[in-house]
């Protein structure tokens, strides 16, 4: 179990809370690496750049978007409520999660 990174997950779902929604085609990536940098867990930062949590929104957001297949998310745990991440990171972290289910066509937000 990862300490850090929970910490890091959890912060990302505390501030994206309000947008989550499980089940949503449209979504956003938040970096795990850029998080932990920001949290001050440069070993976090280092080892998990570009790496990704899935946040299924609840509406879209504005700005550019575009159409992802959904079979790239193939081996994805959903840790809590409209949060994602590849199933080793969940597994890393030692938090409880399920299986990702992602829709054929999902629809990646760009803030």
């Amino acid at each position: 179990m990862n300490r850090q990174l929970t910490t890091v997950l959890e912060h990302i779902k505390n501030q994206y809370k309000e947008n989550a929604m499980a089940g949503g085609r449209h979504y956003l990536n938040v970096d795990i690496g850029d998080m932990g940098r920001k949290l001050g867990f440069q070993n976090i930062s280092d080892h998990y750049a570009n790496r990704e949590v899935v946040v299924s929104l609840k509406t879209p957001l504005p700005g550019m978007k575009v159409r992802i297949d959904g079979r790239t998310f193939v081996n994805y745990a959903e840790y809590a409520e409209g949060f994602s991440v590849p199933k080793n990171i969940a597994e890393k972290a030692g938090i409880p999660f399920k299986e990702f289910m992602a829709m054929d066509s999902m629809i990646l937000n760009f803030t």
